[in-house]
Order: structure tokens, then sequence, then C-alpha cells
């Protein structure tokens, strides 16, 4: 058995999860893949906008998107308890 795997990359998102916190995988011209998690502010045409935690805007094209899907929103900050500095 060879210490390789296969993972199934699926899109299984659409212009009507707008509005929701998506998980994208994409391929760079570079042949690599990064990954990109927010929410998907707009799909106008073929152009996913998607909004970072860190409020930057990201544009991805839809023909470079190989994987996809809508997940859980970020759960809140966590709290120090008192007195731990």
């Amino acid at each position: 058995m060879s210490g390789h795997f296969a993972a199934r990359l699926v899109v299984s998102i659409t212009p009507a999860d707008v509005g929701q916190r998506i998980s994208l995988r994409r391929r760079l011209p570079t042949g690599e893949y990064s990954d990109v998690v927010g929410v998907l502010e707009s799909w106008s045409g073929k152009l996913l906008q998607v909004r970072r935690r860190t409020g930057e805007m990201v544009e991805v094209p839809e023909d470079i998107v190989v994987a996809a899907k809508v997940v859980p929103p970020q759960p809140p900050p966590r709290r120090r308890p008192r007195g731990q500095d």
C-alpha cells in the first residue's frame, strides 16, 4: 500500500450561498493550491468575492475553484480565565 491518498474535490456551493461562511480551495497559476475561508459576499458572473475575518476581500475567478463548501459560523473569541496573564 502506498503512502499516497486521493481526495475527492467537490464544489458544493452555489450563488444561493451568498451571505454564508464558506471554505474554498483554488488552484493558483503555479499549480499550487490555496484555501480561502470567509463569508461569500457576492457571486457575480464568474467571480466570487469572499471576505476573510480580517476584513480583506478576496476575489476568486469561478474557473479556478476546485473545491468549496459551506462551513459553520466562526466561533466567538475565547475568554481567558481571570488571573491568568
